[in-house]
């Protein structure tokens, strides 16, 4: 099939698709929940307990209470200042507020980072299967041991939240840390059936071809990622290692418990996730409110790595997250250490890339002589492509040469495309004068315009045969198509797209001049050859 198409039709067949999958897959095709092939009795298991009339109802996230009895007010219970943030704990026993200091994480609007969802179900609220006791229980303020804590840089507090039922004691010991996590252990004077709220994800900053929702990471390495609006019933899992409500940047996370502990995912009104445990009369477990710093997460435990998710190519753009990290502790700087990733991936890539080149200068060798076998052949199709393919032979010229390579980086590229979206440490790194916020789009469009101005460059440079005017147009329209899709990219990405560019011309130049001079030794050796049959 691919033989009726010509190098270039193919070349632009290979851009296109290269752009649909690299760039619009997220959009297009987001993550949707896959099943735990090494849990499913228990998966299954779990489903038909939750058939039970005992398990709640699906929460309506535009309530600020999980059901509709009337609700103690609820006021500010215990607050909590450290370097990095404020934390507020509500007469419900929920974390009700977590406000990120740094003005590095500012939403677009300049005000502070909110990490709690300001509708929905909050971190740590307790919700009992038993009506007449849910009732009682929003009715019912608790209490607290202190008012105000004050952590230092590596301290820790305790505080302790009691509530007082029909003949039901609720107590909630929780030690705050001062990295953001935080270690939980609730008791229940008697046993009753109750579940333990993760809360709904941060919502900061406008999602950008970007996953949120919920991610359930359980067995062995088993990653199920619940996409905001797109959740449909209730799943239960079980064996889960990490539970996590998720943006780009940040993450709610409760981790750590039993791998007993029964875990269910459920939609709300607007089919967005809703997550929670299900507690035990003395129940253990831990949690964190942050931003997904790799490295702060890593100190914590290992195991809330895993809540940074970077799509299907996760297995390519972690290693690649984990070098830029190792150059960025080299060169100090986000933007520098951008330049020597690409670079260095580069390098790794040289020999498709030059096989690609190489491919793309022979064909438009001998373009000439395909142009007479096609003309000869033209009124026999058959014919014609058997004498075409033998004179890619003849010369050494493969027709796919030119757009394989580009189809074979597609998962390189799109792996770090993955990365650089969603590292939150580029937020509020600075690179030159007029790029303060790697994580941002560039102010005054410069990275944008010179992404544009190298594409269309090493177009210029870039061997090509178009036989159709109307293909030329439009391959000569992608750098200012890629221009503006770009003006809203963060500057970050936009600096790799530009590097890889400028990597690219210069790689160009050199195929080209190699080919250049092969053809001024070709035409000495052939002068020579005249002279001497002269002579």
């Amino acid at each position: 099939m691919l033989e009726k198409f010509t190098p270039n039709q193919r070349l632009l067949l290979a851009v296109a698709l290269s752009f649909a999958f690299f760039i619009g897959y997220t959009t297009l095709f987001p993550p949707t929940s896959t099943s735990v092939d090494a849990n499913k009795s228990a998966e299954v298991a779990l489903k038909q307990n939750t058939a039970q009339s005992d398990i709640p109802e699906p929460l309506n996230p535009k309530l600020d209470t999980v059901s509709n009895v009337k609700t103690v007010k609820t006021d500010t219970l215990t607050t909590i200042n450290s370097k990095e943030f404020t934390l507020k704990i509500d007469t419900l026993g929920r974390i009700s507020s977590i406000v990120l200091k740094s003005a590095k994480h500012d939403n677009k609007e300049g005000k502070l980072a909110e990490l709690i969802s300001s509708s929905g179900p909050k971190p740590l609220q307790i919700r009992f299967a038993d009506e007449a006791l849910e009732s009682a229980a929003q009715k019912t303020p608790y209490s607290s041991n202190i008012d105000d804590i004050v952590l230092g840089e590596n301290g820790k507090a305790e505080v302790l939240l009691t509530q007082a039922l029909n003949g039901l004691n609720v107590t909630k010991k929780v030690t705050f840390y001062a990295d953001g996590h935080y270690d939980v252990l609730m008791n229940l004077s008697d046993e009753k059936r109750y579940f333990v709220y993760l809360g709904q994800h941060p919502e900061i900053n406008d999602k950008m071809m970007t996953v949120t929702g919920a991610m359930i990471y359980a067995g062995d390495n088993q990653t199920t990622i619940f996409e905001d609006g797109d959740v449909e019933g209730r799943e239960g899992f079980s064996n889960v290692h990490l539970l996590s409500a998720f943006d780009q940047y940040f993450a709610t996370i409760f981790y750590a418990f039993d791998a007993a502990t029964p875990v269910y995912v459920e939609r709300d009104i607007n089919d967005n996730p809703v997550s929670y445990l299900e507690g035990t009369k003395s129940f253990a477990f831990k949690g964190y409110v942050g931003p997904k710093e790799y490295k702060v997460l890593e100190s914590i435990d290992p195991v809330l790595t895993h809540a940074i998710e970077f799509g299907m190519f996760t297995f390519i753009a972690e290693p690649i997250f984990k070098v830029l990290m190792w150059l960025h502790g080299i060169l100090g700087n986000w933007g520098w250490a951008i330049i020597a990733l690409t670079a260095l991936i580069r390098m790794i890539l040289y020999p498709l890339t030059q096989k690609g080149m190489v491919s793309m200068q022979k064909i438009k060798e001998i373009a000439p002589k395909i142009k007479e076998v096609q003309a000869k052949y033209k009124g026999d199709p058959q014919r014609m492509n058997a004498a075409v393919m033998e004179m890619y032979k003849k010369h050494g010229a493969n027709p796919l040469g030119g757009c394989l390579p580009l189809v074979l980086q597609i998962p390189v590229f799109f792996a770090i495309y993955r990365v650089l979206l969603n590292a939150v440490e580029l937020q509020g790194a600075p690179w030159l004068l007029w790029v303060t916020d790697l994580s941002r789009m560039d102010p005054y469009y410069i990275l944008p315009i010179l992404m544009g101005a190298t594409m269309y460059y090493q177009q210029k440079i870039t061997p090509s045969n178009f036989t159709d005017p109307l293909q030329e147009k439009i391959f000569k329209f992608l750098p200012i198509i890629f221009t503006f899709f770009f003006f809203t990219f963060p500057a970050g990405l936009v600096l790799y797209w530009f590097i890889n560019n400028i990597f690219s011309i210069a790689q160009q130049y050199l195929v080209n001049r190699q080919f250049a001079a092969a053809r001024i030794t070709r035409h000495e050796a052939h002068l020579a050859e005249k002279h001497h049959e002269k002579d």
